[in-house]
């Protein structure tokens, strides 16, 4: 069973119905996209880039079809590495993103793939200012056999991650996952605070390989992008991790995202357990919503 089988395909009825590659069928399958979260101009432009290979190479079938829509979302989705750049040591990968959308559970799933993978991973606690985050990051770390640098409620996030760079060093430790708190993208404070962050790192760990991880619940579907656009704008975004994708029949977020921000989907997640996040892989996530 692959890993996107969870995923609910969003052309199901559509191709079940199919006849031809008509004027009526692409003004169906714009309104299909565009129910599937791709967003209008997303859903058109797939639409109208499909339309120009149906006439070029003069597809007509059913599988056809299919398949040029495929390659369609597919070259949409690729903008980026998809590959997490973890090649120092340490390296460190910041994970953003409001309060709710699974930041510190996508660090407990990552940090047990890369503690099998053999790399030594020291998970950050600088969520402070959420009451038992640091308790919840934890739980994960115990779950996935990684170490964990934590303080107590409300101290200043600069110097857990401080602490954290500091251990990391000490203890030839591969990566360091970091939490931080739940930025509500229009809070410039909160924003000011991750800017901090990052020039701690630069002082601390100067060149070392970095990911700034923006965390997305897939259920929220265009309010999803609105985040990723201000983040994207304020913390200079290397990739998303998509949760929750399983939940919701709106996946197309992802071919939005990818198009609009240019910024790749790393990570998806398609369930609670963990192994259920895994690196993202275009084609086999567009093979399971066509």
């Amino acid at each position: 069973m692959g890993f996107f089988d969870k995923l609910k395909k969003i052309t199901t009825n559509l191709f079940s119905g199919f006849t031809e590659a008509d004027e009526a069928f692409f003004e169906e399958l714009e309104e299909t996209l565009i129910l599937a979260d791709l967003g209008m101009d997303t859903a058109l432009d797939a639409v109208e880039k499909l339309r120009e290979r149906v006439r070029k190479e003069k597809l007509r079938d059913q599988e056809q079809v299919k398949a040029a829509l495929r390659d369609v979302l597919v070259e949409m989705i690729e903008v980026g590495d998809t590959a997490l750049n973890v090649d120092s040591k340490p390296a460190v990968v910041l994970f953003i993103g409001v309060n709710g959308v699974g930041k510190t559970t996508s660090i407990g799933k990552i940090g047990n793939a890369m503690k099998r993978n053999g790399k030594r991973v020291l998970f950050c606690a600088a969520d402070t200012f959420r009451a038992a985050a640091a308790d919840q990051l934890q739980i994960w770390s115990e779950r996935a056999g990684c170490e964990i640098v934590r303080q107590k409620e409300g101290t200043d996030p600069g110097s857990v991650l401080f602490d954290a760079l500091q251990a990391a060093k000490a203890r030839n430790v591969d990566v360091v996952l970091c939490d931080t708190a739940g930025r509500l993208h229009n809070k410039q404070n909160l924003m000011n605070e991750l800017a901090k962050l990052s020039k701690i790192i630069d002082r601390e760990c100067p060149g070392c390989a970095r990911e700034t991880l923006l965390v997305l619940d897939a259920t929220t579907g265009q309010n999803g992008l609105i985040q990723a656009r201000t983040f994207k704008e304020t913390a200079g975004l290397t990739g998303i991790v998509l949760t929750k994708l399983d939940g919701t029949a709106k996946g197309g977020i992802v071919v939005a995202i990818a198009r609009e921000l240019g910024v790749p989907v790393k990570f998806a997640g398609v369930g609670e357990g963990i192994e259920d996040l895994k690196p993202f892989d275009a084609r086999a996530y567009v093979e399971a919503i066509i």
